[in-house]
């Protein structure tokens, strides 16, 4: 069997989480998806669930952290060009997010990334395999 991960993240609105994930291109498994969250697909292994507040605190004990004042995690996902890389942050942008950084073009690596809605912290990197440098 595959492993899958399934990044769990609250979110404040959900509908309106989905309509910034959707512009960019994602779609959501109706099979785990209602009120309370919906099912992000990446890829064939790669799922992110967004959970209204009240739910994802059903999970943990601990305080949830405001992703607008607090880091609590970086979700980085490859894609298959720079151009890309740009597409997605501009679309993002266009929807309600924001770029806190500019790109970096390490040669083999090109990575921008945005904010959603919630203040979770996306990278996209771009990433030529030829062309990483020996350790």
């Amino acid at each position: 069997m595959t492993t899958q991960i399934y990044v769990n993240l609250p979110v404040k609105n959900l509908d309106k989480s989905k309509s910034f994930f959707t512009a960019l291109g994602y779609s959501f498994n109706p099979q785990f998806t209602n009120e309370q969250g919906a099912c992000m697909v990446v890829s064939d292994t790669i799922y992110v669930m967004l959970l209204v507040e009240s739910f994802f605190q059903t999970f943990t004990r601990k305080q949830i952290a405001d992703a607008n004042k607090i880091t609590e995690a970086i979700v980085c996902l490859s894609v298959e060009t720079r151009a890309k890389v740009d597409e997605m942050v501009a679309i993002a942008v266009a929807s309600g997010g924001a770029a806190p950084r500019k790109p970096e073009d390490h040669g083999f690596m090109y990575q921008h990334g945005f904010e959603d809605p919630d203040g979770h912290i996306w990278e996209l990197v771009h990433l030529v395999a030829s062309d990483v440098p020996n350790a």
